[in-house]
């Protein structure tokens, strides 16, 4: 049983008020509050490590050094990765999946070539292929959700044929909060000897993962989502597909050897790492991990999920009230990752005809926080037929509460219409 009001005063910005009222911060999908701890290790970092990492001779570069390899070594153990070799260090998922879209393109796609993604993809997942296609003509084929908002998976097979060279899946997706059946999408694939890349920056915060139960060939998340610092994220990648890739920048440290004539590359996985990193957001990253693994994913988990089923209890019984998604109840995370379900803390929804900027913005002066509109999936929002939504998603540290607090507001909200 988690302590939560002891994990709320591991957050301080949570005891805050907000025009008055007391701050209900509900926008954890797009990004997640910070531990004091971390704010801590990066602080001390700068203070008293702060040197360039790597080739330095000097003692702040090599202990500096030093906690930017454990640091990885943290990612590797959170994902079960086989080695440090597959983890490289990013800005965030969507530059982790730029980052394949570019360097596995460049050295596996040719003309012709077809690439499959789902209709509940983040732009993220989107965009990178489409600008793949403007150097490379490929094909986009995408999957298909069904009415209930869970991807259809019965369609799957017919996507793939001999020019399929990837598939690129969010494991969970921020609008529907559907979990997708990863394990099998990723086996369907391997079948036709497709690798497949993952997009968790959704699932990340809220389940355990394997790289290597999945057999994924790629993955991807961003540590602002994980209660980490912005600006940092991770890439794994199977060793033999890293090495077969070429470098995704260039400039210092991806570098073996320089002259006018020719460049070769440093080994992995500082080949995808040109310049000079943010070791200070790795430090911080690895101290979020090691927090929510100090707590328990398990215990995470089902916090979460209890939560999210008594906001939707709570929100199904206010009139007009539409939720986008979540069409399997009472189905558990874990059982949610085996098949489709409910897999993350994320509730969209619409009350009438209340725009959805209206609503955000009246609960923002009530001192609920939540986000409005498309929610970077328009191409979802298309095949829901609206223009966008109001999403509360929720967090470790979030209560009933301010669920109660949430649901008081959105009727206060809807009295006004």
């Amino acid at each position: 049983m988690l302590d939560i009001q002891n994990i709320r005063n591991d957050f301080p910005i949570l005891g805050r008020e907000v025009y008055g009222r007391p701050l209900v911060y509900l926008d954890n999908a797009a990004t997640t509050q910070k531990p004091r701890c971390v704010v801590d290790v990066m602080t001390e970092e700068y203070l008293n490590v702060n040197a360039n990492v790597h080739r330095g001779v000097h003692y702040l570069s090599q202990q500096a050094t030093d906690l930017m390899e454990a640091a990885r070594e943290t990612v590797r153990r959170f994902i079960n990765a086989r080695s440090t070799t597959e983890i490289v260090f990013t800005r965030g998922t969507t530059e982790s999946i730029n980052l394949v879209a570019s360097s596995f393109g460049q050295a596996f796609l040719s003309e012709g070539d077809e690439i499959i993604i789902t209709e509940m993809e983040h732009h993220s997942n989107i965009v990178p292929w489409q600008l793949l296609q403007s150097r490379i003509p490929v094909k986009l084929r995408v999957c298909p959700i069904t009415d209930e908002g869970i991807l259809d998976t019965s369609a799957l097979p017919g996507l793939f044929n001999s020019r399929t060279r990837l598939v690129a899946v969010t494991a969970v997706s921020n609008v529907l909060g559907t979990a997708n059946p990863i394990k099998e999408i990723i086996a369907a694939a391997h079948a036709h000897n497709v690798p497949v890349l993952v997009d968790a920056a959704q699932a990340a915060p809220h389940q355990a993962i394997d790289v290597q139960a999945l057999d994924c060939d790629f993955l991807a998340f961003s540590g602002h989502k994980v209660y980490g610092p912005t600006g940092i994220g991770v890439l794994y990648g199977k060793e033999a597909l890293l090495e077969q890739m070429p470098p995704y920048m260039g400039g210092g440290e991806m570098i073996g050897k320089v002259s006018f004539e020719h460049t070769t590359w440093n080994v992995l996985p500082y080949k995808f790492e040109a310049g000079t990193p943010d070791y200070v957001a790795v430090t911080g990253l690895a101290r979020a991990l090691e927090y929510v693994n100090a707590i328990g994913m398990p215990a995470i988990q089902a916090y979460e999920h209890d939560l999210t089923q008594y906001a939707l209890e709570q929100l199904r019984q206010i009139p007009d009230m539409r939720i986008f998604g979540h069409s399997r109840q009472g189905a558990s995370p874990v059982e949610a990752g085996e098949g489709c379900g409910i897999g993350s803390s994320v509730i969209s929804f619409l009350v009438g005809n209340i725009h959805h900027l209206d609503m955000g913005t009246l609960l923002d002066r009530l001192g609920i926080a939540v986000r409005t509109g498309h929610h970077c999936a328009e191409p979802l929002m298309h095949r829901l037929g609206i223009e966008g939504t109001v999403r509360a998603s929720f967090a470790l540290y979030n209560t009933r509460e301010e669920v109660d607090a949430l649901v008081a507001g959105i009727r206060r909200v809807a009295t006004m219409f």
